[in-house]
């Protein structure tokens, strides 16, 4: 046996259909696609979710809701939250671009503080925006809220 002298067995391999090759090929005038009409176009290709022209799932289902072009997201941190991160850098002071840089958030988040847990040692916190128990809560402690 040689590289050269080998070939597929007997009956595993077909020829292509060699479409539009003239009349005595016996796919030649249509060219099996049939007579006229849409499928019979070169470039067609049927949509996804085609339903033979009738309206479409993603049609006849009314739209809902809306998305709000003007929405501010914050980045909601926790009292708790915030006394884990003091405890682990010991720091007193927490603001956004110092959370950013520790890779806590990212550079551009709004941060807003959010009352859940409890602070243990008085925290000056910069924030974008802040909920009143959460504020209440600092203040107790002697801590100071900074709103950027």
């Amino acid at each position: 046996m040689k590289l050269h002298t080998l070939k597929p067995q007997k009956g595993a391999t077909k020829q292509k259909k060699r479409i539009a090759r003239g009349q005595g090929s016996g796919r030649g005038g249509t060219s099996t696609r049939g007579h006229k009409g849409q499928k019979s176009r070169s470039g067609y290709s049927r949509k996804r979710n085609f339903e033979g022209g009738q309206m479409p799932l993603q049609m006849r289902v009314p739209k809902r809701g809306f998305k709000n072009p003007n929405r501010v997201a914050y980045v909601p941190l926790n009292l708790e939250r915030l006394q884990a991160i003091a405890d682990k850098y010991k720091v007193a002071k927490i603001d956004p671009q110092w959370l950013a840089e520790q890779g806590i958030v990212h550079k551009n988040a709004k941060i807003k503080v959010l009352g859940n847990g409890e602070l243990a040692k008085k925290l000056d916190i910069t924030a974008h925006a802040c909920s009143a128990a959460a504020k209440e809560a600092i203040e107790k402690t002697g801590g100071s809220l900074n709103l950027v």
